[in-house]
């Protein structure tokens, strides 16, 4: 029987109840991140987290006892703004990532609760969506806006089909919508968040989605807007015809084959991989040696360029200072790289267009536009074997306010940094030892992303 609402903690922390707060999280994680070795702050103070602790899953006792089943479950969140602040919102597409090597369905985020409770004594709050599809989503987004990180999980369903979410509470349509509320959301002071594996896929698809409304809505409402500011009105139209005459011709190629022709192509956003992978494989740089059939794509290549020019990358950081960046994959389909680069391409222009009249898109029914991402960057492909398997391993979604020039991230990988060699939940597998979590460069990069994340 899970836990009910009214008994869930209501002071945040585990390891010291009431005394965990951003402060403390952000010093454990960097005490974790600045070198392989070093001991628990906690070591020889606190017990760790045990597997006594976690052998209920998610429901159980604490610290996983927090399940958000119904809207009475968020209020009673919205009522603990404390609580809410502190913690880490982990939503679920599906009920598990994938069956590993032993036939385990393997619930992925019980490992996400569990490292960020071990290591910085973060709480977390479970959203199980697959299995709750009466949440208010207007109500959800509130609370998720209020949080101090969402993680979008992994899972089996595959987005280039809608019909393999059909058994699930939310679905296929539904999860994009609520994707699409989240890319929009990321504001002053809003949470950042991290989309794993079926999530990197599910935001990939959502960025083709909300680039298509704006461009859609421009169009046939502008004219209203800019009235009497006719550079203005010109300069958008074009750029919005010009974003759309792209992305309904842009072609997606994989091993030579076109896989799909333009963005109302079901697989334009993802598409089977050319070779599933699971289990260990190298992070690189990305990189393109800029041949590609379709005329546009080299303006797609450069615009990528210049954002990958304009800001630190997490990711990259790791790659080069911690070398021979080893993570888990487990997966077999891929966001295809042409979509991204699009999506960065037409985020810049859109961007670049909307900054001179924004004081005018501001007060009208299009204000939403000015909550867009500016740039969405690969950040890393995968190595197996010797050979590129993974072009757009992950992303880092960026906003440029327009009026600070402060910039935000949100982070998507298509690996799973909360999973060991083992493919295993914690529940299962036993809680890893501090020492080993130390040295693992998925948990470490994980990490790495929570931390740099908190700072924006």
């Amino acid at each position: 029987m899970p836990v009910q609402p009214q008994r869930w903690r209501r002071e945040p922390g585990f390891l010291r109840p009431g005394l965990s707060d951003i402060e403390t999280i952000q010093t454990l994680i960097g005490d974790f991140l600045i070198d392989r070795h070093s001991p628990h702050l906690f070591s020889g103070r606190k017990e760790p987290i045990n597997d006594v602790q976690i052998e209920q899953g998610w429901g159980g006792s604490a610290p996983l006892e927090k399940v958000v089943t119904s809207d009475e479950d968020l209020h009673g969140l919205l009522s603990c703004p404390k609580t809410l602040r502190q913690s880490l919102c982990i939503l679920e597409p599906a009920d598990h990532v994938g069956e590993n090597s032993i036939g385990e369905g393997v619930r992925a985020s019980l490992n996400v609760a569990c490292l960020a409770q071990a290591i910085a004594d973060c709480d977390s709050i479970l959203f199980p969506l697959w299995s709750t599809e009466k949440l208010n989503p207007q109500l959800l987004v509130e609370v998720l806006s209020s949080c101090l990180a969402v993680v979008v999980e992994g899972g089996h369903p595959t987005v280039k089909d809608s019909t393999s979410f059909q058994k699930f509470g939310w679905g296929h349509t539904k999860f994009l919508e609520l994707c699409e509320d989240l890319l929009l959301s990321r504001q002053s002071r809003t949470p950042s968040s991290l989309f794993i594996c079926l999530g990197h896929q599910l935001i990939a698809q959502a960025h083709i989605r909300l680039i298509k409304r704006a461009t859609t809505q421009i169009l046939e409402n502008v004219n209203s807007i800019l009235d009497g500011y006719p550079h203005l009105l010109s300069g958008l139209e074009s750029v919005c015809n010009e974003i759309i005459d792209v992305g309904s011709n842009l072609e997606v190629i994989k091993a030579g084959n076109v896989v799909a022709r333009g963005w109302d192509d079901p697989h334009f956003a993802v598409a089977l991989n050319e070779v599933p992978e699971v289990g260990h494989c190298e992070l690189i740089h990305y990189d393109h040696p800029g041949l590609h059939p379709n005329k546009d794509f080299s303006k797609l290549l450069l615009a990528h360029i210049v954002s990958s020019e304009a800001y630190d990358g997490i990711v990259e950081h790791s790659i080069s200072y911690e070398k021979n960046l080893n993570i888990v994959m487990f997966h077999s389909d891929e966001v295809n790289e042409e979509a991204i680069l699009f999506a960065n391409w037409a985020y810049r222009k859109l961007h670049d267009r909307l900054l001179p009249a924004r004081k005018l898109i501001s007060v009208s029914n299009l204000s939403w536009l000015l909550k867009m991402p500016n740039a969405v960057e690969i950040l890393c492909s995968t190595l197996a074997q010797g050979k590129l398997c993974t072009e757009v391993a992950a992303t880092c979604i960026s906003y440029l306010d327009f009026e600070t020039n402060h910039v935000r991230r949100s982070f998507s990988c298509q690996f799973h940094p909360e999973l060991l060699d083992d493919l295993r939940e914690f529940r299962l597998s036993g809680m890893p030892r501090f020492s080993d979590l130390k040295k693992d460069d998925g948990v470490r990069l994980l990490m790495r992303i929570f931390y740099e994340a908190m700072n924006d």
